[in-house]
């Protein structure tokens, strides 16, 4: 199989710039695996990568879709697996960086999927649903996904429901078609929780409320931008006056963004191939190691 180099890690963890330094060095292409990401206009809310950032590296599936268009798990493999491999029929090498852990277990553990449009009447339905009655449903229909579905994350537990409803239960059916390896890219708690707060006031000082305001303007639904959830969706709810004040948006906000970052530390564990990098020694140093010996071997 053809190799494939995955960058990997929590929200602000820097695994953007770490990703394109090793481009730049092994002369490699980025697929982002960002589910917002792939939102034109969605920038600052979702830390998108600017052009200055890229530093001439090419990076793909970014801005590819519509806002309040409906861009599924299945779109984003087919796009990923068409970047992919015209990245290495041109005898180029690919990079798989982002931190949704669902895009990049579809890419490397290969899911078979043969998603079709949502009913969208049923999805309307089960989102009206109060949590306890979803997980009632899942037990009924689907109860095997009660140990693969976090219980305490309604949109979740919506999809899985959607799912059940729909007839498509249990485990996804996985065909690999790329060698891969792994990188991981975080940092002890209380550092990562600076870096997420620092992180949160620059992207705020940019302008990140003004880019909410601007997406409204320009048609974005409120629907659609609540759903993406954190920024777009704290600050919809701060725009709609549900915060007493600025700081107890910016504290809440905060609060979800750590939590972000633990769901997603989570999902990651769930992953034994994971390669994890000291980040307060020789990020990448170890990392050109991995990647040399990658390249190298047979496997």
């Amino acid at each position: 199989m053809e190799k494939l180099v995955v960058i990997t890690g929590t929200t602000a963890s820097g695994k953007s710039d770490i990703a394109v330094e090793l481009a730049l060095k092994y002369n490699a292409e980025i697929v982002s695996a960002d589910s917002r990401q792939v939102f034109k206009g969605l920038d600052l809310g979702s830390g998108k990568i600017t052009a200055q950032e890229m530093k001439g590296v090419p990076h793909h599936l970014l801005d590819v879709s519509e806002v309040n268009e409906f861009f599924s798990l299945a779109d984003y493999q087919r796009l990923a697996y068409e970047a992919i491999d015209d990245i290495l029929m041109r005898k180029g090498r690919p990079f798989l960086v982002g931190g949704t852990g669902l895009y990049i277990n579809a890419v490397t553990d290969g899911y078979c999927l043969h998603e079709g449009k949502p009913d969208l009447i049923l999805r309307k339905t089960i989102e009206e649903k109060p949590l306890d009655e979803l997980t009632d449903i899942l037990k009924q229909h689907d109860p095997e996904a009660l140990n693969r579905v976090d219980l305490k994350n309604k949109r979740r537990v919506e999809r899985a429901v959607e799912k059940a409803l729909a007839g498509n239960r249990g485990e996804k059916e996985k065909e690999a078609r790329y060698d891969t390896l792994v990188l991981g890219v975080t940092w002890p708690r209380e550092i990562l929780y600076e870096r997420i707060r620092v992180r949160l006031d620059k992207r705020l000082n940019q302008g990140m409320i003004d880019e909410v305001i601007q997406l409204r303007k320009n048609g974005a639904d409120d629907v659609f931008l609540y759903k993406l959830g954190l920024e777009y969706r704290y600050i919809l709810m701060y725009l709609r006056g549900e915060f007493d004040s600025y700081e107890a948006f910016h504290d809440k906000l905060f609060m979800e963004i750590r939590h972000l970052a633990k769901e997603q530390m989570t999902w990651f564990r769930k992953r034994k191939d994971i390669l994890w990098l000291d980040m307060d020694a020789d990020p990448m140093g170890t990392a050109c190691t991995y990647i040399d010996d990658f390249y190298l071997s047979r496997r």
